[in-house]
């Protein structure tokens, strides 16, 4: 990544899990905003905050053989990881570097810059874009993908759902982070001085007794919690059975539970 703020989300070996757990779950809607934002075969795409590599692998196998992604990520255990990935997936078309998102620059240009769930970490995210989008091709597009966790909720509303949501959006909020800036990633790349800005917000909506749903959500008020020492933690949150009572609050309820809106923006660079 790469910021003065410190990544609240950690690198644990339990946050490695959650991390893996919710970048399947949004697998699918990625591709689709990649996709939709002009991700094609050939391009060379650099990837912003990689971590684990999973958008870079999706990449790749989008840009194929004669395309090429490069990652960068400040954590070099999650580099690492990523590497040992990309390898035992047979990808030789992506590699990695340590670097800093606000300041790396490497020779050559890409066609693309994309980046997940690392905007909203960052103090000055139009500052990051327009560095990266002057070394983009002409016509090269930027393609920023992140959520808006305000969306969420439940329906009908189940109380502890609500109070786990409102916790996750107060602690990203106490830790520097902007938990709703999907909505306006579109701004953020308007302002950073990209041409052509189009945005498109993706929400999945799970069932009642789908253990997906209290599993993410439980997931990342741990994570939280051990990231802030429980700073405000709510009783109700207790989150040894959390998981167990959010999906039996939400069965008991007959409650759909509307995920976070996975948003895309995407722009591209100008004449200059």
């Amino acid at each position: 990544m790469g910021d003065r703020r410190a990544y609240v989300l950690g690198g644990q070996e339990h946050e490695i899990a959650r991390l893996d757990a919710q970048a399947a779950f949004n697998e699918a809607p990625t591709v689709e905003l990649l996709r939709g934002g002009g991700i094609e075969s050939g391009m060379r795409v650099l990837d912003l905050g990689s971590g684990l590599g999973h958008v870079a692998r999706l990449v790749a196998t989008i840009v194929g053989p004669e395309g090429e992604v490069v990652g960068i990520d400040a954590q070099p255990a999650l580099l690492e990881i990523a590497r040992q990935r990309t390898t035992e997936a047979g990808q030789q078309n992506v590699r990695f570097v340590e670097a800093d998102v606000r300041t790396y620059t490497e020779p050559g240009r890409f066609d693309a810059v994309v980046g997940r769930l690392i905007l909203f970490h960052l103090e000055d995210p139009a500052a990051v874009v327009r560095h990266h989008a002057a070394r983009l091709e002409r016509s090269g597009v930027v393609i920023a993908i992140d959520f808006d966790i305000g969306a969420a909720r439940s329906e009908p509303p189940v109380e502890l759902a609500q109070t786990a949501r409102d916790y996750v959006l107060a602690s990203f909020r106490r830790a520097g982070a902007d938990p709703v800036i999907g909505t306006h990633l579109a701004s953020i790349l308007a302002d950073a001085g990209l041409a052509d800005v189009a945005s498109k917000g993706i929400q999945t909506y799970i069932a009642p007794g789908d253990p997906v749903a209290p599993r993410l959500l439980a997931g990342v008020v741990r994570t939280l919690a051990g990231a802030t020492a429980s700073e405000g933690l709510p009783p109700e949150l207790e989150l040894e059975t959390l998981e167990q009572r959010l999906g039996g609050a939400l069965l008991e309820a007959d409650a759909v539970l509307l995920m976070p809106t996975l948003v895309g923006a995407w722009g591209r660079r100008g004449d200059d």
